[in-house]
């Protein structure tokens, strides 16, 4: 992190000044927002109407679905199209609010960067929780001519949302967007650069008082919402819910156990699994290098980029094959750039039988809850691109997740990985367009369910009634109004433990760094908007210097608390985080280089993210180090 990014224009104390401002103005909307990694869908409760009356609307988002053409869709394609100069004229592509719109997104664009890939942006999402890259990078689209503009991940997330933005002001003219309380959600494994490049993206196209919300609680909460007052009815006390969220780019895990607080149901959010880059889009890539070898074998090859746009009809076909049954085949076109290229137009189809061997074997193989993912052997050199999980297999995910956080609902050691047995969940809730089929949910379930029986527990039983698609977007706008005291609130604060690298202060020895520490500075289930002191220990600061800030998360220290200091632990029990490289102001009479004897404050901001001041024991001052990464 540069001096430039201590002074950006996205400052977390004017976005907390401006979320208040709102709330005390009485926003009209509570909007929700799922920025999806493959689509983006919004949603509204009016704040004004009673609370049995309250009702979830959706807003339709009007965009190019064609040259010319505009439509309000459910959904909004996460994909950006960087036409060429010529490729497009001005007035196929007006959008109501704008003859010239600054970026080509949604369905135009996905159908567009299906015929040309090099000139897609795609898994913007993905992108902005991956470290090892500068988010504010243009890079996307990757590989892409140098004649292709391009854009970073950050940008294209704001390109995202300043359509929506622009789409609901064109509807709603008298009450802005950025005037309402808006809620986005994002993975429940994002870590805080991810959740703050994402805030901050919402901050820069004037949504001043937003809100970010984990998306499998947010489903959670639509499911409520969808119930009614019988959701008391659906779970009980001791009642442990799995939530699985399978969407286009990433697979989501949490669990939320049911608890009895002052004689009233409380529902708390206990564990959420790792940041998984395996989902729908998978899938789709499976079934189109299928339907490759098979063009192969009748001795037709495709070009790479024959392949994306193959991709994309896989799409449409598998969608159609899983939602009707009395459809044996879908016929499929592979795009062509011309008759000399190929020789002719090539058609192919993709049958029932090849989704489902497909899908069901390779991606819910039959399993046993011991096995966990494979890894494979990592290359020495790499392409530049996003760390998808090697396994394909989604139920040794599963089943390494609830082995994992076995311990989630006691106090205590830390989860053995070598221990036997596993949580075992009471009610389990899907989510994700991925899960749409009946056939994948029900082996999903089935699947989760011997498991369980086979370690002598009671089947789980499905929660339901949800719309995958839509429950993200309707249950982050609910939450709006949760907020507001009219609805169960889901307890869950930060989902994972987080600690501060200390180096000892040891001699030097030839050949060894320091010995280091990890110093916890917010504890797991630490709630958002609250700000806690360290004990009186003292640590030295350098000022005037570039030094590096070392953190780390664990998922499952749960009895770690503020201050605690660890003198080792196991492998996999901390993670490390992108560090933050800065150089710390000098202030008063202190000198460049100068240790500064101080004290530790921590606080997680409204939107998750973590922030660590540095308060001087002697003088006046204060440093301040927050998860604004703009460097690897």
């Amino acid at each position: 992190m540069s001096e430039e990014t201590m002074n950006s224009e996205y400052d977390q104390e004017a976005q907390e000044q401006d979320r208040e401002t709102t709330a005390e103005a009485g926003a009209a909307y509570s909007v929700g927002i799922d920025l999806g990694t493959t689509h983006c869908v919004a949603s509204y409760v009016d704040n004004r109407s009673d609370e049995l009356d309250l009702v979830h609307e959706l807003f339709p988002i009007p965009q190019l679905v064609g040259q010319g053409s505009v439509e309000a869709c459910e959904q909004l394609p996460s994909f950006l199209y960087q036409a060429h100069p010529s490729e497009l004229a001005e007035e196929a592509i007006a959008l109501p609010w704008a003859s010239q719109p600054d970026a080509l997104v949604g369905t135009l664009a996905r159908e567009l960067g299906g015929k040309t890939p090099t000139r897609l942006v795609s898994s913007a999402k993905s992108w902005l929780c991956h470290g090892e890259v500068d988010r504010y990078e243009a890079f996307l689209p990757l590989e892409s001519p140098e004649e292709v503009e391009k854009v970073s991940p950050v940008d294209a997330s704001k390109q995202y949302l300043n359509h929506i933005r622009d789409a609901w002001n064109h509807a709603h003219p008298d009450e802005p967007l950025e005037e309402q309380d808006v809620v986005i959600t994002i993975p429940a494994s994002f870590d805080p650069s991810a959740r703050e490049l994402t805030a901050e993206a919402a901050y820069s196209v004037g949504l001043h008082s937003v809100t970010l919300l984990e998306e499998p609680q947010a489903a959670v909460y639509s499911w409520i919402k969808t119930s009614g007052k019988d959701w008391r009815e659906k779970v009980t006390v001791g009642d442990v819910v799995l939530v699985v969220d399978i969407g286009g780019g990433t697979t989501d895990l949490s669990l939320v156990s049911v608890v009895e607080e002052s004689g009233s149901l409380e529902l708390r959010r206990v564990a959420v699994g790792d940041h998984i880059l395996l989902g729908g889009d998978n899938m789709d890539l499976a079934l189109a290098y299928r339907l490759k070898a098979k063009l192969a074998e009748s001795g037709k090859q495709l070009q790479p980029w024959q392949v994306n746009g193959l991709t994309h009809g896989c799409r449409a076909a598998k969608e159609q094959l899983l939602s009707d049954d009395t459809i044996d085949a879908v016929p499929i076109t592979v795009p062509s750039r011309g008759s000399k290229l190929l020789g002719s137009t090539l058609r192919t189809e993709l049958t029932r039988a090849e989704v489902e061997e497909t899908l069901v074997q390779g991606f819910f193989p039959e399993i046993e809850v011991t096995e966990h993912p494979m890894q494979a052997r990592r290359g020495a050199l790499k392409k530049l691109g996003l760390p998808y999980a090697s396994d394909a297999g989604m139920t040794r995910h599963l089943a390494a997740f609830l082995n994992k956080h076995r311990n989630a609902l006691s106090e205590g050691e830390p989860d053995d990985d070598d221990a036997d047995g596993f949580i075992q969940p009471t009610a389990i809730l899907f989510n994700g367009g991925a899960l749409k089929s009946p056939l994948l949910a029900n082996r999903l379930l089935n699947i989760i369910n011997r498991w369980i029986e086979t370690a002598g527990g009671e089947p789980a039983r499905l929660l339901d009634g949800a719309d995958l698609d839509l429950a993200v977007a309707k249950g982050a706008a609910y939450y709006g109004n949760v907020r507001r005291g009219r609805g169960v609130r889901i307890r869950g604060g930060v989902a994972s433990s987080y600690y501060v690298g200390i180096e000892s202060s040891m001699p030097a020895i030839p050949g060894m760094e320091p010995p280091l520490q990890a110093l916890c500075v917010a504890p797991f289930g630490m709630e958002e908007g609250t700000e806690v002191e360290m004990s009186e220990e003292q640590f030295g600061l350098v000022v005037g210097e570039p030094v590096q800030f070392r953190f780390f998360g664990s998922t499952i220290r749960r009895e770690d608390a503020v201050g605690d200091m660890l003198e080792h632990w196991e492998p996999d029990q901390l993670e490390e985080l992108p560090e933050i490289e800065v150089t710390l102001p000098v202030e008063g009479d202190r000198a460049a280089g100068d240790v500064v004897p101080v004290r530790l404050e921590a606080k997680v901001t409204e939107v998750g993210t973590l922030e660590l001041d540095a308060i001087p024991v002697e003088g006046e001052g204060r440093w301040k180090v927050s998860f604004d990464v703009r460097q690897k």
